[in-house]
């Protein structure tokens, strides 16, 4: 299997946590005794993914002091560039392409999501989602964010939801003049190409984007019946 460079999105502002983030950025709140980016931190190094890569922003000296040099860091201190300016800011450390993207605000439960990811992966792939259907998804509201055909390739639609990880070729990333832009664009000029692809996941996930979403993720971790 191959493994890929990484890197952990952990630069937002985490809005939605309210009151947990005014003193703390959101990777450091915790869920079942642990900070968020730990877990996501876990699943990297059990996957051999390497090098990884965190970008920092808000309080990012707080996950700086946390982590120390278990990671690399990508600063964006001055601006927050979202997720596809904060892919292309790291580019430098991350080398090669392809790459993996985690987002940092998710727990999982089942086999370890980016070996499947890994796994999955193709050369005809431009980029590789992995998604999940709504009855493995927890904590999370809406219809789903895509659809997949026969041959696995992605549309927008009322489908399978994005789990927040993904594989993607950064190759073309230097063709969008600005800074901070979303990975949604990204995605779209890709799925013009032909080349979005989705694989999904076979276990039980938590998106932990609000206070409400902390127990809901901790009782999955802990229920062996979410599996």
């Amino acid at each position: 299997m191959t493994h890929f460079p990484t890197l952990i999105f952990a630069a937002g502002l985490g809005t939605r946590m309210g009151d947990l983030v005014a003193h703390q950025p959101k990777p450091m709140v915790n869920v079942a005794g642990r900070p968020l980016i730990d877990h996501a931190l876990d699943i990297v190094t059990e996957a051999s993914a390497h090098p990884c890569v965190v970008n920092l922003h808000y309080h990012g000296d707080q996950i700086r002091d946390h982590l120390g040099d278990r990671v690399t860091y990508s600063d964006e201190s001055n601006t927050l560039l979202e997720t596809g300016g904060g892919l292309k800011h790291a580019l430098p450390l991350l080398g090669s392409s392809p790459v993996v993207t985690m987002n940092s605000d998710a727990v999982w439960k089942g086999p370890n999501p980016m070996s499947a990811l890994m796994k999955a992966w193709d050369t005809k792939m431009e980029a590789l989602l992995l998604t999940l259907p709504l009855s493995s998804v927890n904590g999370h509201a809406g219809d789903g964010d895509f659809l997949r055909d026969a041959n696995g390739r992605l549309t927008r639609g009322a489908g399978e939801v994005y789990s927040g990880l993904q594989i993607i070729r950064t190759d073309r990333l230097t063709d969008i003049k600005q800074d901070a832009f979303s990975m949604n664009v990204v995605w779209d000029q890709i799925a013009q190409r032909g080349g979005l692809f989705g694989v999904s996941y076979s276990g039980q996930w938590c998106d932990v984007g609000q206070p409400s979403s902390i127990p809901i993720a901790e009782r999955m971790l802990k229920d062996a019946n979410y599996v």
